[in-house]
């Protein structure tokens, strides 16, 4: 059936005008959600006047690193920043492991109860994280585990979504490409390793960001796991110095804010690092 020319201009003419309509849409909601980011990040940088000043101060009238300064002093931050960056890497590392071999598994082999498993990953996406807070807690202690890295970082080592996001980019890998390499003579984890992550790298990049995000922006668990204030995350540590009665609030607002800027700049550095790669696979993950 064909489309009628004159209501060709027609259509066009309304592209042309809904098209600046969505980008002012979403310029909007950029600069909603990204009011916040920048209050925090020229707060960090303010000095008590600009921060206790009325109207309020966006930018600071006098650039300063006192904050940073103050927060160092008062804040073993290199101590919790380590703690952090250690949970995080391990929690990622580890689900790039396990969920990618999980992944492959329920994508391209063929084994009694695949299904039922797959069934039992998408269970697991239903249930929400809070309820496992206590089991994980008794558990964990059962195993003498509180207060270690090991108590933060297994209850996280696989995630249900990470299983579910490799198996499905696995699934568009193509099974001739696999059978070639076996009948070459190549075994399992020769083609899972150097075949198959290779071409799921968007994947990858997808995962390692959701994952480092969530560990390192993790508050409950360490909060509940971790009782020596040593093996305080960033988030916990964080918290408990905006708790104290003792900081004065002038300044205390100002680490504050200094405190959440590092905070988020690793996040930040990791999205920028593996921004091409993320990209790809979110737009490409309906693909699959």
């Amino acid at each position: 059936m064909s489309v009628p020319t004159a209501s060709v201009p027609a259509r066009r003419r309304e592209g042309r005008v809904r098209r600046p309509v969505l980008y002012a849409l979403a310029s909007l909601g950029l600069l909603v959600m990204a009011t916040p980011f920048l209050w925090m990040a020229l707060s960090a940088f303010k000095t008590r006047q600009d921060l206790t000043a009325s109207p309020p101060v966006w930018i600071p009238s006098q650039w300063t690193l006192r904050n940073f300064g103050e927060l160092l002093q008062q804040l073993d931050m290199p101590r919790y920043f380590m703690n952090s960056l250690v949970v995080a890497v391990l929690v990622t590392a580890c689900n790039l492991l396990f969920c990618s071999m999980l992944g492959y598994a329920l994508a391209k082999l063929d084994f009694a109860g695949r299904s039922k498993v797959f069934g039992v990953v998408l269970a697991a996406l239903m249930v929400p994280g809070n309820l496992l807070i206590l089991p994980l807690y008794v558990l964990m202690s059962r195993l003498g585990l509180i207060d270690t890295y090991a108590g933060l970082v297994l209850p996280f080592a696989a995630g249900a979504f990470g299983v579910f996001l490799m198996r499905q980019f696995m699934k568009s890998v193509p099974d001739e490409l696999l059978e070639a390499a076996r009948i070459d003579g190549a075994g399992e984890w020769y083609i899972f390793w150097r075949i198959v992550l290779p071409l799921v790298k968007p994947a990858l990049a997808t995962l390692t960001i959701f994952t480092f995000l969530g560990s390192w922006n993790n508050f409950v668990w360490p909060l509940v796991a971790t009782n020596d204030p040593g093996k305080y995350t960033l988030p916990v540590a964080l918290a408990t110095f905006a708790n104290d009665p003792n900081r004065t609030v002038a300044g205390g607002n100002g680490m504050l804010m200094a405190g959440s800027l590092l905070v988020v700049l690793p996040v930040l550095v990791v999205f920028v690092v593996l921004q091409r790669h993320f990209t790809q696979g979110i737009a490409t993950a309906g693909l699959k």
